[in-house]
């Protein structure tokens, strides 16, 4: 039985990622905000766009696999594609790309 869309529905990508060797918390999250943030939030492709650092793993001292957790709904794909292709945005990623490595997982949302 394949999944049901429904009309609210929109895709959030999660990027999960570390700093690469040599980048400081506090260039990349200077970065964050005044250039990432800004810019994707901006995009008239997105809803939101957020960025959380990890703190902590629930019930353990253990520290976590990842560093930060980007959360970004998406309200058209297709618009998505035409907004990354842009110039400013292979910027923005080229950048983010040397900074971090980074794993973007789709989802979709399961419904009762």
């Amino acid at each position: 039985m394949s999944p049901t869309y429904r009309e609210d529905d929109m895709m959030r990508l999660i990027a999960l990622l570390n700093l690469k060797p040599g980048i400081s918390v506090e260039s990349y999250e200077q970065w964050a905000r005044t250039v990432d943030l800004p810019t994707v939030n901006a995009l008239p492709s997105i809803g939101r766009f957020d960025l959380f650092r990890a703190t902590g793993q629930l019930g353990t001292d253990a520290t976590p696999p990842y560093q930060y957790v980007e959360i970004i709904d998406v309200d058209d794909m297709e618009q998505f594609g035409r907004d990354a292709a842009t110039d400013r945005m292979q910027a923005v990623a080229a950048a983010f790309q040397d900074m971090a490595d980074v794993t973007f997982l789709t989802t979709e949302q399961v419904h009762p």
